[in-house]
């Protein structure tokens, strides 16, 4: 086994989460006539757009027909991330403002996504009958027990964001990939994280784990095993170095081919595994010539959606500390 390496102060920029700048807020008046209008839009308007391109009110109405529209919750997976098929792609979308001040980054995005933006609001609308329960449902996934705040925030996806959520997904990688299936160690310092990249101090001891994933070349071989709905995770290397640097959802072609439904740059798209690839190989081959030390893709990790499903409540939310003499 090879010996255990803190991941560089690089890698940790690569392996989180992202957030991005919000977009203008218009005037107070002029929000309540466009929420005011967005109420009383025919539903079949609502249901032409895409999602991304919804008003808040829209997308609630969007989430509750959608929800009695289709009553299965794979299928509702998939058709709710189909909506955003074309979603632009904006890396580091959202934060916890305005509940912390760190930075101004909202706590949810309609019109951008990143990757983990885009499964995590692709499940909480699927789970969900209304605007409000979407952005408690949102809440739920992205932070450990739904406490809201930057150092709770599902920052690692390996370690974090597919455990807190074991309720919604269990990772079925080292099934599909048998007992002599590839596997990583990843040790990670989120106290370091935090501190060096949201100015934050805690706590939390380093912890190390092992991770086993599906090699690129077997994902051919397994695909049969996905079902609509499961998450991706994308294994990368580098110098060493394996971790998920892109997540995704499988979702069924119309010839029952599993296909990769994700959001990176430049917007939300469907594409097979196949495709996805050999894109990888093809930026890797670029990189080569060019002499970069790029990233290189290593096979994936599937987490399967949870069918007899019970979403555990939101815990407390904390009384936050004050300051010292107050």
């Amino acid at each position: 086994m090879r010996p255990v390496r803190a991941l560089p102060a690089l890698l940790l920029s690569i392996l989180v989460a992202g957030c991005a700048t919000p977009p203008a807020v218009p005037p107070a008046a002029d929000a309540v006539a466009v929420a005011q209008t967005a109420a009383t839009e025919p539903l079949d308007a609502i249901l032409a757009k895409p999602l991304y391109r919804m008003h808040p009110v829209e997308a609630g109405r969007y989430i509750a027909w959608v929800h009695e529209a289709e009553p299965d919750l794979r299928k509702r997976i998939a058709a709710i991330g189909r909506k955003n098929l074309g979603q632009p792609y904006r890396l580091n979308l959202l934060g916890e403002f305005p509940y912390q001040v760190h930075d101004d980054l909202p706590m949810f995005s309609l019109d951008h996504s990143d990757c983990v933006v885009f499964a995590e609001h692709t499940y909480a609308m699927a789970l969900s009958q209304s605007w409000e329960e979407f952005f408690w449902m949102l809440q739920r996934i992205r932070y450990r027990d739904g406490v809201i705040g930057v150092a709770t925030r599902n920052h690692y996806t390996e370690m974090d964001w597919n455990v807190a959520n074991r309720w919604l997904v269990t990772d079925i990688s080292a099934d599909l990939a048998g007992p002599d299936g590839p596997a990583y160690t990843m040790t990670i310092d989120r106290a370091r994280f935090l501190k060096t990249r949201h100015h934050t101090d805690a706590s939390i001891p380093v912890e190390t784990s092992r991770q086993a994933y599906v090699a690129k070349d077997r994902v051919a071989a397994i695909a049969g095993q996905l079902r609509e709905g499961d998450l991706v995770n994308v294994i990368s290397t580098r110098d060493g170095q394996y971790w998920a640097s892109h997540v995704g959802l499988v979702v069924l072609g119309p010839d029952g081919e599993r296909h990769f439904l994700h959001s990176s740059e430049p917007q939300v798209r469907e594409e097979t595994f196949e495709s996805y690839i050999a894109r990888a190989a093809a930026r890797e081959e670029r990189n080569r010539q060019a002499g970069k030390n790029g990233q290189v893709l290593a096979g994936f990790k599937f987490l399967r959606l949870n069918d007899d499903m019970v979403v555990p409540p939101m815990a407390p939310q904390p009384r936050p500390g004050r300051p010292a003499g107050a």
